[in-house]
């Protein structure tokens, strides 16, 4: 899949999960929480590596969500 639609789907997801929550932490995790739970395996190991190796497409709060991914 192409990495600049699911960067831009990840920060789609990102940007409502920020809207809902006051808490930028709380925002993370719920959208780490999503795309681990809805996203497959190849689609998480694709925007996973575009995080650690540039993620200049991706907010903040989407680019820790996606390296909290890696951890687990």
């Amino acid at each position: 899949m192409d990495i600049h639609h699911l960067a831009r789907m990840a920060n789609q997801i990102g940007e409502f999960f920020v809207s809902a929550n006051s808490d930028s932490e709380a925002a993370t995790i719920s959208t780490s929480q999503h795309i681990r739970g809805y996203w497959d395996a190849r689609m998480r190991r694709q925007i996973v590596e575009y995080a650690k190796t540039d993620g200049a497409e991706l907010s903040e709060v989407v680019r820790a969500a996606i390296l909290k991914l890696e951890t687990k």
